[in-house]
């Protein structure tokens, strides 16, 4: 049997390149978009990711059962969605060459193919770490969150790369200075994605074999269960309020970086260091989650479910709220700085605990099915309308300009945000009702 720690190694390698193909685009994208006549279409684009989110990991998942062993689909689900990246980088280097926008219609259908393979993989990645491990007798409690954290350090280290990477007139380098030709808002960022889903596509299938469970009858028809969680008022309540909550998820992720790259296109601001480089200045929020995964168990044991999510509501208002406030110069950065920081509460705190949450209270017979429920209403139905809705709410307020900056009353936008979250939170505090107890 292979030693732990190689496979551990292994493992880890596996969710290093599984977010760091998420990471090279997720939240500079809609700088590319705004470019290439696509800025008022960029809710669409990360709602996308909200809608297959609905169905496409629960069919993976049957198929994964009953059909194809975890570790291959994945490396399958990534080969067809590093394809489609790489022709997304094809698409706008041809328009660009013909001095043309790339074709609308067509562009939105190859990222809604990758997407739509790509989401998958997030659970399925955990689904081949869980096998693997379990089956190596190794405890998945323990070993697994060191894994896990480094797929956080994966999303990062691709977030930088974008950030500095330019291939200009004097060829690639990279640098954070000034320059329109860096990655995160060209067509590149796509072709880094698209390549290391390919390589992630070939490591896959050296993993150890997961062998297929022949339950995938139960596990289709336990999906459909799990809404029976919704008879009972505190699951109805909580499932409710994560789907509203869970509206304010990609918002940052759509709009953080084309709002502090907005600010090259002010005068006095356009050559801050925060304007030149928000791929990396948003990368602090990703530092703050790995760091603040920690933290969880301590506070949902001292102060329990309730608490811990009004905290993570706090924090949206928060992150959202200093957005609003800031401003690319000393000492605004600041607040900037401290939206970033937030972000950690915001996200793990409402992500990590409501899933603990979900698996403590729910049965055994429908614990997976609960976890997919939760998935549907935060990832899927309460991420695609708030992408959605914000988008139309940015649009309303803000324009492109002839140089692809989106300029307009941000701070605004920004407040609106902030308000809708704090409204969550006080409905939530009167009407969820939870008694903890102290471990």
């Amino acid at each position: 049997m292979e030693k732990s720690s190689n496979l551990k190694f292994r493992l880890t390698v596996m969710n290093f390149l599984e977010f760091a193909v998420w990471g090279a685009y997720l939240t500079c994208m809609g700088n590319y978009l705004g470019r290439a006549g696509m800025g008022s279409e960029i809710a669409w684009f990360y709602s996308l990711q909200g809608f297959v989110s609905i169905f496409m990991p629960t069919l993976m998942g049957i198929i994964a059962d009953k059909y194809i062993q975890p570790q291959r689909l994945l490396g399958l689900c990534h080969l067809f969605a590093g394809l489609a990246m790489v022709c997304l980088c094809l698409m706008g280097a041809t328009a660009e060459a013909a001095g043309v926008n790339p074709d609308k219609a067509l562009f939105i259908t190859v990222y809604a193919v990758s997407v739509a393979f790509y989401m998958p993989t997030l659970a399925l990645s955990n689904t081949v770490a869980f096998k693997i491990l379990t089956s190596h007798g190794l405890d998945t409690v323990k070993a697994f969150p060191p894994i896990r954290v480094f797929g956080t350090v994966g999303f990062i280290a691709t977030m930088w790369f974008v950030n500095c990477a330019t291939s200009g007139e004097d060829g690639f380098s990279f640098t954070f200075a000034p320059d329109n030709f860096k990655f995160q808002y060209t067509y590149m960022q796509f072709l880094v994605s698209g390549l290391l889903g390919i390589l992630l596509c070939v490591y896959c299938f050296t993993l150890p074999q997961c062998k297929i469970s022949h339950d995938g009858t139960q596990r289709q028809s336990s999906v459909f269960e799990a809404f029976k969680l919704f008879r009972t008022r505190k699951m109805a309540l909580f499932f409710i309020f994560s789907a509203l909550l869970g509206m304010a998820l990609q918002v940052t992720n759509s709009y953080a970086t084309p709002f502090l790259t907005s600010f090259k296109g002010i005068p006095e601001f356009a050559d801050t260091f925060c304007a030149n480089n928000a791929t990396l200045l948003v990368s602090i929020s990703q530092m703050a989650e790995a760091l603040c995964i920690l933290c969880i168990p301590f506070f949902l044991k001292r102060f329990g479910i309730k608490i811990v999510m009004l905290m993570a509501m706090s924090a949206w208002v928060l992150r959202f709220g200093f957005f609003g406030c800031g401003s690319p110069d000393f000492p605004g950065v600041i607040l900037f700085i401290l939206s970033c920081i937030v972000y950690g509460v915001a996200f793990d705190f409402f992500n990590v605990s409501g899933g603990l949450f979900v698996d403590k209270e729910c049965s055994d017979d429908v614990k997976a099915s609960g976890q997919g429920l939760f998935l549907l209403m935060t990832n899927g139905i309460g991420a695609t309308v708030g992408t959605l809705v914000a988008g139309a709410v940015i649009n309303s307020h803000c324009t492109w300009n002839a140089d692809g900056f989106l300029l307009g009353d941000w701070d605004v936008c920004w407040y609106i945000f902030a308000g809708y979250a704090l409204v969550v939170a006080v409905l939530f505090a009167i009407f969820f009702k939870y008694k903890h107890v102290k471990e």
